[in-house]
């Protein structure tokens, strides 16, 4: 479990990273068109460190480290009732971009939650690593992987291949469409792939393996009175209710934005 000054360090090696490094301004020419990045933009720190879940917190039951990858599993030995998070204890960012790649067993149901809060858990009371909030959905059979969930919350706010408006005075609504849900799940691999995500203000992107997979612009007064009083949220991942299964997490990196 990880030490009041491992969080620490943490939290200030993510702060240092958030300021735009000084570059020299860019100067567009006529024939200057977007073009694809390799690796990652300035600003990203990592929030792993490949060894142990030092600057994690969750149950060691279900959570472990081995040849830098962090493995949550649920075992016929260790079924659970309700879903239990990962959670990370370097900051709590309410605008931020964050990588991260994952594998997943056929069976497993997973997400990324974020501006999340620890919540009472009803049906496990001993669990301490319920969540509520935002998760951008992952599972084994990829009929969820990409949507935007609110984890006991609003539930479906966005599917994948959808912008979605949520208002909070009807069912989200569909602005438009960046793909058909199948064709993006073809895009999906059975061994390891890449989710990136960029959250700013009330625009939530989930991109997977370079393609937007949903968009959500949440305008719901509710959600805005939350966020008042929260500002900002924590980061964590689950494992789910349901079967035995495997998830596996690499490569973490957070970005604050400004």
């Amino acid at each position: 479990m990880p030490t009041e000054t491992s969080r620490r360090s943490l939290l200030l090696t993510a702060l240092a990273a958030g300021p735009a490094l000084a570059q020299q301004p860019y100067i567009p020419k006529q024939s200057d068109r977007p073009t694809p990045i390799e690796g990652d933009e300035a600003g990203f720190a990592s929030m792993f460190d490949g060894k142990s879940l030092d600057g994690w917190q969750g149950d060691p039951k279900y959570w472990r480290v081995a040849d830098g990858i962090m493995t949550g599993e649920i075992t016929p030995d260790t079924i659970i009732k309700s879903n239990t998070f990962l959670i990370w204890q370097g900051s709590a960012p309410e605008d931020f971009e964050l990588k991260v790649d994952y594998r997943i067993s056929t069976s497993g149901n997973s997400g990324i939650n974020y501006r999340s809060v620890v919540v009472p858990d009803a049906v496990t009371p001993a669990n301490r690593f319920a969540m509520r909030g935002y998760q951008c959905d992952i599972d084994g059979e990829n009929r969820y992987t990409g949507n935007n969930y609110e984890e006991k919350g609003r539930l479906f706010l966005a599917q994948r291949g959808d912008v979605t408006h949520v208002t909070g005075t009807r069912i989200p609504i569909v602005l438009s469409r960046v793909g058909d849900n199948k064709e993006l799940a073809g895009l999906l691999r059975a061994d390891w792939n890449s989710i990136h995500l960029i959250i700013r203000r009330n625009i939530l992107i989930h991109n997977i393996n370079g393609h937007l997979m949903s968009m959500t612009i949440d305008d719901d007064p509710a959600r805005a009175a939350i966020s008042s009083t929260i500002k900002d949220g924590q980061i964590g991942v689950q494992v789910h209710v349901g079967p035995p299964m495997k998830i596996e997490y690499r490569n973490w990196r957070i970005k604050p934005l400004q």
